[in-house]
């Protein structure tokens, strides 16, 4: 498995990758990933331009340990094809899929990154593929998609088109969403790969942002797109584990490693009922911690 399936990803910022001004240094702002867009926000006849100016920046900025996932031209489209030769040539570290409905998708675009890899002499498994689902049969089949690739390491909600897909509209309540993004985390969880939530398109509303951010990471979201630098702070403010819950975990990894050897079940921490089942959260809460930078501990 890819080294990078698993990595920190709570922001990944959507960039125009047409615009040098945008892509030559957002590493700056410290997002977890990029999102290189060479489909919406490129119009048809600048194609050609924005794969020059991705692969240019691809090959020659240091984006300082930042990921470059490149947004490709859907499958329906002719330019998918070359998009892909070009990240993959350029050293890009994700594709993203969009529009993607079916497992076949996946399987396609997975093909197509090989023979890239073969092709330009890049190392075979290193670039990865993510999925994004924008239709209700997309959401509906998440769990094929899943499991379709070794190479996928996430899938994402776009909510635009889902919402326009269910004859609806974004509401800014969530009620819209909420099924897609019930399905969307459990069938991450069950295939064992990383799931992350639509944009949020009003910059002036940062309080209803904030909250909508809250209710990802509480239903289990690895992480949220966004468009604009400003948001940054706050998702990682709500992903990063805070002091409380890295000594909590902390206290619960000891106390479970040393009564699982004295043979003791159940036992009680800071007045909780603890027990086996509560490792697993516990370890993830410090290697999350880990990534984020702020875990000064020895665990």
């Amino acid at each position: 498995m890819n080294r990078n399936k698993k990595r920190l990803r709570r922001s990944m910022m959507f960039l125009n990758a047409q615009k040098p001004g945008l892509i030559i240094d957002p590493y700056i702002y410290k997002p977890d990933s990029i999102m290189l867009d060479l489909e919406d926000a490129v119009a048809i006849r600048e194609k050609d331009a924005a794969r020059y100016s991705l692969f240019h920046a691809l090959r020659e900025i240091d984006y300082r340990g930042v990921e470059r996932v490149v947004r490709i031209n859907g499958l329906d489209s002719e330019f998918w094809q070359e998009d892909i030769r070009c990240a993959v040539a350029g050293g890009a570290d994700a594709i993203r899929i969009p529009k993607a409905e079916r497992a076949g998708d996946i399987k396609v675009v997975e093909d197509a990154v090989a023979a890239a890899e073969k092709e330009f002499g890049v190392e075979d498994g290193r670039t990865l593929i993510m999925a994004a689902l924008e239709s209700a049969r997309g959401v509906m089949n998440a769990m094929e998609i899943c499991d379709s690739s070794e190479r996928l390491f996430g899938i994402a909600l776009s909510g635009g088109d889902y919402t326009k897909d269910l004859q609806t509209t974004i509401s800014g309540t969530g009620v819209e969403m909420m099924g897609a993004r019930q399905h969307m985390i459990i069938a991450a969880r069950a295939a064992g790969v990383q799931c992350f939530d639509t944009v949020f398109t009003n910059l002036e509303d940062m309080e209803g942002f904030r909250k909508e951010v809250e209710t990802i990471h509480t239903m289990g979201f690895d992480g949220k797109s966004i468009i604009n630098p400003r948001q940054i702070s706050i998702v990682h403010d709500i992903y990063t584990p805070k002091p409380k819950d890295i000594m909590f975990a902390e206290k619960v990894v000891r106390e479970i490693d040393e009564k699982k050897a004295q043979g003791i079940g159940v036992f009680t921490v800071d007045g909780k009922m603890i027990d086996i089942a509560f490792y697993g959260g516990a370890k993830r809460t410090i290697e999350l911690a880990k990534a984020s930078g702020v875990y000064k501990g020895d665990l």
